[in-house]
This record gives structure tokens, sequence and C-alpha cells, in this order.
């Protein structure tokens, strides 16, 4: 007959076997699901230092915000003046004279010396007021707080459409000079210049 001594050790043996080999087992599957880091999906281009994502930039004068720019990707060149961005959305704060201004955009470059923005591709400004422009490329001049472009601008308010080579919008009173090939018209009315 088996003691109750030997039966208790036998059965301690067991459950500490058990344990390890349940111990052992977690530890060999854990090891070999550990993810792994993921390389890098692509190389960054020579020029460029570092890329971000969901940069945010501002400009910022006597303590209040004047813009903010968000792009999906900045990347920095090498002199760490310029960033080259993607998937841009610019936001202008309401002042005491004027409403905000949105501005998006495919891409663009940054200045981090002149805030100067450049904005390429699908540019779109709105206004608080409901003013539209639509063109491929504007230049931010920050030392004027201006918008300047020369390329075809498609303007819209309200009735009113008009479209036009060269464009400049100050951003602190929101008035546009249009520059050349200037065509207007009013929906509504059956002639227009």
């Amino acid at each position: 007959m088996v003691s109750p001594g030997n039966i208790r050790l036998a059965l301690a043996i067991l459950v500490i076997t058990a344990i390890i080999g349940i111990v052992a087992a977690i530890a060999l599957k854990g090891s070999h699901q550990a993810a792994l880091p993921e390389p890098v999906s692509r190389q960054l281009p020579q020029n460029i230092d570092m890329a971000i994502h969901n940069a945010r930039f501002y400009e910022v004068r006597e303590g209040t915000a004047v813009w903010e720019l968000v792009a999906k990707q900045a990347e920095y060149d090498k002199n760490g003046d310029v960033a080259n961005l993607s998937d841009i959305r610019m936001e202008f704060a309401r002042t005491a004279t004027a409403g905000a201004i949105t501005v998006t955009a495919a891409q663009g470059t940054y200045s981090s010396k002149s805030r100067n923005v450049a904005l390429r591709g699908k540019v779109h400004v709105v206004t608080e007021t409901g003013v539209i422009f639509d063109t491929e490329t504007v230049d931010y001049v920050a030392a004027r707080s201006l918008f300047r472009t020369s390329d075809k601008v498609a303007f819209r308010q309200q009735r009113l459409t008009l479209t036009a080579r060269g464009m400049e919008l100050d951003v602190k009173s929101q008035k546009a000079r249009f520059l050349k090939d200037v065509d207007a018209g009013v929906a509504g009315s059956k002639s227009h210049r």
C-alpha cells in the first residue's frame, strides 16, 4: 500500500512539472509571436534630415496667434530653414477687423526664417463671410500678411462669380485685388463683364 506522504509528494511533483511546462510553453510561444520592429517603409531623400507626421506651425505676433498650419507630413531639409509640406490646412484667426480664413492645399513649403508659406496644388481659400477662392498656387508673404498668385483664380461670393489671372488678398482687411483677364458675372443677370 502506498503511504499518504508518497501520494502528496507525487502530486506535488506533478503540479510543479505541470506549472513548469505551462510556463515553458507560454515563454516559447510568446517569443515566437513577439512583434519585430517594422523596417522603415522608405528612406528619406539625401537632402532631408527629418520627417514629421501631423506637424503644426504657428505664427505669433505680440502674444497672439496669427495663424496655425497643420500638415499631414513635413520634411525638413539639411539647412533647417525650409519644410516641405503635404496635405496642408492653414487657419488664420479672426481679428478685430476681419473674420477667420481657412486655406487648404495639397502641398507646399514653409520657411522658418521668413515665415512665408508657398501653397501648391488645389489651393482652396474660404473666409468666414463665405468668400471662396480656388487656384493652383498661392504664396503667403508673412511680412505683408498677403496672399499672392499669378495663376488663374476662381472667386465666388453669394451670387458673384469671377475669374482672373493673378490676385493679391490682404489678410488683415480681406480686400482682394485681381490683376488681369478679369471676367465677372452675377447669378440671375443676363449680362456680365
